[in-house]
Order: structure tokens, then sequence, then C-alpha cells
């Protein structure tokens, strides 16, 4: 009787957790669409669409860090076009690889320090912050591009864009380590744990020896260097650099972030559950393809999916409470 309960408890709190609801939701759609459509399950189309949210995925996990703490960034779109152009630009000077990868991740890592120092040491708040953030590194990419894409001749640094290791995008392969380390850095060292300390009460966090200030910049610079990351894979998916790289990111991101279970209000969910939610939104992309819906209600769709996931997240938050 007792084992009864046991495993009902269980499978209770394991169908509890939003990541695996969402992912019962993905298998129930991609088995849809295997009926709906012959090419979804053929391998280049499954690759495709890997290709496809691996960026999101990325950045989601950046992006899930910075809500842990109760915060947001609404710059990281902008912010990966921002790198992609300063990378061109520093190759085009002259410069060798090493240093133009240095230079794109630098960058992204510089930007979300500066995000991060506005928050923690000036006061913004982080939406007023990441958004001013946004027009300055968009006004940045228009300046360095003069509104004209850069050409960008390949080099080795081409093969985290355009490169493959059998059938399987480099890309992918980059998008499943971060994920994976973005998961063992928050459940399992002392700094992860700090930034779910954060974001359940700053000031309890204070109390108990936690540099708030420190956290919150960690993880902006974290996003930031990410974000310099998906430039650099996007400059070698592309063969160049546009001021408009990454433009509309920020809202796939933070939906990919809610969707996987992180929850707006700070300090609860699983990075891991971010490629979830990357992944529910490339299946939902795919599919208006494949299904030859007009892509303006890909928009629509994706707005009601965050609302929807926002409010499960509240009622559930409101339940438990």
């Amino acid at each position: 009787m007792n084992s009864k309960i046991g495993v009902s408890s269980n499978l209770k709190g394991l169908f509890g957790k939003p990541e695996i609801n969402v992912l019962l939701a993905l298998l129930v759609l991609c088995i849809g669409l295997s009926f709906a459509s012959p090419y979804f399950l053929t391998a280049r189309n499954i690759v495709n669409v890997f290709r496809q949210f691996s960026l999101i995925a990325i950045l989601a996990v950046g992006q899930a860090l910075i809500i842990l703490t109760g915060g947001i960034d609404l710059s990281v779109g902008s912010v990966v076009g921002f790198t992609a152009c300063f990378g061109a630009w520093v190759a085009r000077s002259g410069a060798s690889p090493l240093v133009t990868l240095i230079a794109i991740v630098g960058i992204g890592a510089i930007v979300g320090l500066s995000n991060g120092m506005l928050v923690s040491k000036v006061g913004i708040p982080a939406f007023v912050a990441t958004l001013g953030m946004m027009s300055i590194t968009r006004g940045f990419s228009l300046l360095i591009t003069m509104g004209v894409p850069i050409h960008y001749n390949l080099t080795w640094l081409s093969l985290f864009g355009g490169g493959y290791i059998s059938i399987v995008p480099v890309s992918v392969i980059v998008m499943l380590g971060i994920v994976a380390i973005g998961f063992i850095f928050a459940n399992n060292t002392v700094p992860g744990r700090n930034i779910y300390a954060v974001g359940n009460s700053e000031k309890a966090a204070k109390l108990s020896g936690i540099q708030v200030e420190k956290v919150k910049i960690m993880v902006f610079t974290i996003t930031g260097f990410l974000a310099g990351i998906c430039g650099l894979i996007l400059l070698g998916q592309l063969d160049g650099a546009d001021a408009f790289y990454g433009n509309g990111y920020e809202l796939d991101v933070i939906a990919a972030a809610v969707i996987g279970g992180i929850s707006l209000s700070g300090g609860e969910g699983n990075p891991l559950g971010v490629i979830v939610g990357a992944a529910l939104m490339g299946v939902l992309k795919n599919a208006f393809v494949l299904l030859a819906v007009p892509g303006y209600w890909q928009t629509v769709v994706i707005g009601i999916v965050i609302i929807g996931a926002v409010s499960i997240d509240s009622l559930r938050r409101k339940k438990t409470g």
C-alpha cells in the first residue's frame, strides 16, 4: 500500500513540473505533425528544426539565469546582432580568426557586464536598463555597417555556424553543451544556488551573506557572453553580418525560458527546461512552414503561448502559496 502511495506521489511530483508538461505537449505536437505532413519526420527537416532553435536555446540559458534572480534582459537580440557586426568589422580590418573570436565573445560579455552594472550598481530597473541597451547596441550595429551588410570571408570560425559533424550541425552541439553546463552550474555550484536565493528573496540573501550585486552582474555578463557565441554562429551561418541580426529574438528567448518552466517571479525553474521551450517554439514555427500557414500567425501564436505559460505558472504559484 505504501509503495503505491509512493509511486503515486512521485508521478504527481513529476507531472507537476512545468518542463515535463511542456515536453508532453511537444511530443503530442510532433505526433500530430507526423500525420499532417510527410516531410516532418525526415532527417533533413529534423536537423533543420534543431539548427533553427539552437540559437534561441543558447540565449534562453542566460535569460533563465537572469529571470531566476528576478530580472529580465530585453537587449539579447540586439547584442547578438552587434557582436556579429563587430566581429565582421574586426575580421575585415585584417585580424586573425582567434582575435576575431575573442573580440566577438569579449564585446558580448562587456555589454552584459554593463547591463549588470546599470542594474546592480546604479539601481536602474532591469527592464529599463536593457531596453536602453537594446537601442544602443542596435545603433552601434548600424554605425558599424552603415546600413549595409558586411561580407565575412570564411575561416575556421565559420565552422561554429555552418559546420557539421556527420549530419549534426556544430551549432546544435554547442547548444547541447551550453544547456548541460547551465544545468550543472545552476544546480551543482554555490554561485548557481545563490542565483535561486537572490530570486527567492534579495533581503534574505543579503542577510545570509550572499553578495547580491555580484550575482546580478554575473548573470548579465554570462548572458552577454552567450549572445556573443550566437553572434559568432550567425556570422558562420550567413557568411556576413547585418545590423538587424537577432531582431525580435528577445521575445522568442523570454518565451522559451518561460515555457520551459522558469518563473517570471524569480527563484523557481530549471535551465534544462529552456531546451524544451525552445524546441516547442521551433516545432511550432516549422509547422507553419510545412502546413503553409501565413507567417503572420507565428507572432500571434507565440504571444498566446507566452500568456498561457505565464498564466499557468501564476495559477500554480497561487495554488501552492
